[in-house]
């Protein structure tokens, strides 16, 4: 996947390149700020904005998705649960939501039977953070202001459009609203810290690692001892399981901010649409599959889910096509007229 950004810092608007760093993770997770320690919570306060002022940029595309009142009517109850805007998000519509990798992304997002769970999960977890890394650092890329696109003023608040907001947790376990470029930033340091610990994602090359073949295996020896939880025969620790959940919750909610306050700005106008939309239904996909991420922590970009699962993108064996609302998506497809 890592050669959908082949081509990212050139179409950045004054961007210098920069090598990459050979650790683990692609951000150091040094922080002099010690009351944040820790990812905090949903609560369900609402902003969401986006920077969309640049002569220089081609305009946004009309969108054939309507935005009148029929959207209300009794033939949109399928729509009528998420309360979108009006006018819809432009990745709402089918003609943006396309993918630039073609075939059945389950075959990467599916856990080969030789490879033991934990392995899997902990290379899941680097694979796809590094991938949305790509994406954020787009978004901290300064402008000609000297501002970057994701700020305190263009996003007060870490959410998700007008009906979610997510808050971090200071070192007293409160729940705070920071700037989305703060919230991003500590998820970075946090999940890095984790990544780079020896002790939650260990590395030592003679540290034993076998998966029990299910078809040739006895179900007596693959449900003893050695599976009392996720990653044990790899070396990880009891709470690996938990702490890469939470790390796929974060990542998912800087995706979900992504597209709702910078799908346009700086994506569209930069061409990349169809990357992110390819690096986030593989993200979704596998992090389903793991049981990383439950359906309703998917709420503020479940639409776009439902609308992949209508128009072919997730394969009907996966579980993210099990939990999609398919008459809301295929409602989407044919508001423009793609049904």
């Amino acid at each position: 996947m890592s050669n959908l950004f082949s081509g990212i810092n050139a179409r950045l608007r004054g961007a210098s390149s920069k090598p990459s760093s050979n650790s683990k993770s692609p951000i150091s997770p040094t922080s002099e700020d010690g009351r944040l320690n820790s990812p905090g919570g949903l609560s369900q306060r609402s902003h969401s904005s986006s920077n969309l002022s640049s002569s220089k940029l081609p305009p946004v595309p009309a969108s054939p998705l309507p935005t009148t009142a029929n959207m209300s009517s009794s033939t949109d109850d399928e729509l009528a649960a998420y309360h979108l805007p009006k006018p819809l998000p432009l990745w709402l519509n089918p003609a943006y939501a396309k993918q630039i990798v073609k075939g059945n992304f389950m075959t990467l997002s599916r856990r080969p039977k030789a490879v033991e769970q934990g392995e899997w999960i902990a290379c899941q977890v680097v694979e796809h953070y590094r991938n949305l890394w790509n994406f954020v650092s787009i978004v901290y890329q300064k402008e000609e202001n000297g501002q970057s696109i994701c700020n305190p003023k263009t996003c007060p608040r870490m959410s998700a459009g007008e009906n979610h907001s997510y808050t971090w947790l200071n070192n007293r376990f409160e729940p705070i609203e920071l700037p989305a470029y703060e919230y991003m930033t500590l998820m970075q340091r946090w999940i890095s810290g984790k990544v780079d610990d020896e002790k939650v994602f260990p590395t030592n090359a003679a540290g034993v690692s076998f998966s029990h073949h299910q078809q040739i295996t006895p179900s007596a020896i693959a449900k003893d001892g050695l599976d009392e939880y996720i990653g044990k025969r790899s070396g990880f620790p009891k709470e690996f399981s938990t702490i890469c959940k939470t790390i796929f919750l974060q990542m998912f909610r800087v995706y979900a901010h992504l597209y709702w306050a910078h799908f346009v700005e700086p994506f569209y106008h930069l061409n990349l649409e169809k990357q992110l939309n390819s690096c986030f239904s593989h993200f979704v996909l596998a992090a389903m599959e793991m049981d990383m991420l439950k359906p309703q922590e998917l709420e503020p970009m479940q639409p776009l889910l439902d609308l992949w699962a209508a128009n072919g993108t997730f394969p009907p064996d996966s579980k993210a096509y099990e939990s999609a609302n398919l008459k809301a998506g295929n409602r989407l497809l044919q508001l423009a007229g793609m049904a």
